[in-house]
């Protein structure tokens, strides 16, 4: 399987990807999806996915980084133009920090669907990873109005209600899972797991956060810990662990164009 939403980026990892993503494989993550997180982190995550064969890339703003301007959309652009580029992302809003303050998420947001929009018309039109946290409400509509396809996008560590994942499901898009499903007061988010249609399914880390129990307050959480989570979730599913393993294999295959097995 592939951890298909970390930050190999960040310092956590500064020095030892290579030792990371060896760790990965022994527990048969095979791969991992690199996001950024603003437009310059767009080229620093193609050129670690250029370096690492197992890796891609996306290329996006987080809304938390939306005063980390200025934003150079080209770049973006520059980014998501190249194969090893897998998607846009993540971008979206963030309801649970007051700071970067609404207006400028809303304006960064606004900005960049546009600009996606903008190059989709050229030609190029790959998914969209979303971050929504305690803004399903302000989002969801945004999205429906952006004049992107709702169905290629994936809302990233999912921790909403299950009122939360039928708003998702409802316009068609896909839910991905970290490890906060695995941690006992987590019943909200595992009433939403069981709800997700198998074929919108999917499993990540967002490393270096969030590490699944029985390694939770770890740090940094580390690829190879998306297993543990898909596990984790097989069994809340109530499905046998290969038909599971098979299921989120072709669903990262679909949604992001690339070999998981």
């Amino acid at each position: 399987m592939i951890d298909t939403h970390c930050h190999l980026t960040f310092p956590d990892f500064d020095g030892r990807v290579g030792d990371v993503l060896a760790e990965a494989a022994r527990h048969g993550v095979t791969g991992a999806i690199t996001i950024a997180t603003t437009t310059r982190n767009s080229l620093e995550t193609l050129a670690l996915a250029k370096r690492f064969p197992t890796v891609w890339s996306t290329a996006g703003v987080h809304p938390l980084y939306a005063d980390q301007g200025p934003h150079e959309w080209p770049l973006m652009g520059q980014a998501i133009a190249d194969d090893r580029c897998v998607a846009w992302g993540e971008l979206g809003l963030d309801n649970h920090y007051t700071d970067p303050p609404r207006a400028l998420q809303d304006q960064v947001l606004a900005e960049q669907l546009a600009y996606i929009q903008s190059v989709r018309g050229r030609g190029i039109d790959k998914p969209v990873v979303i971050h929504c946290r305690e803004a399903f409400d302000d989002l969801i509509p945004r999205l429906k109005s952006s004049g992107l396809d709702t169905s290629r996008m994936v809302f990233h560590c999912f921790t909403g209600t299950p009122a939360d994942a039928r708003k998702v499901l409802d316009i068609g898009s896909w839910i991905s899972f970290t490890g906060v499903v695995t941690y006992r007061n987590a019943r909200d988010v595992q009433a939403a797991a069981v709800l997700v249609p198998a074929d919108r399914l999917m499993v990540e880390t967002d490393a270096p956060f969030l590490s699944p129990d029985p390694h939770r307050g770890k740090r940094p959480c580390e690829p190879w810990m998306s297993s543990v989570t898909a596990r984790r979730l097989a069994e809340l599913r109530g499905v046998a662990w290969e038909t599971f393993h098979d299921q989120i294999n072709r669903n990262t295959e679909r949604f992001f164009g690339i070999p998981a097995g």
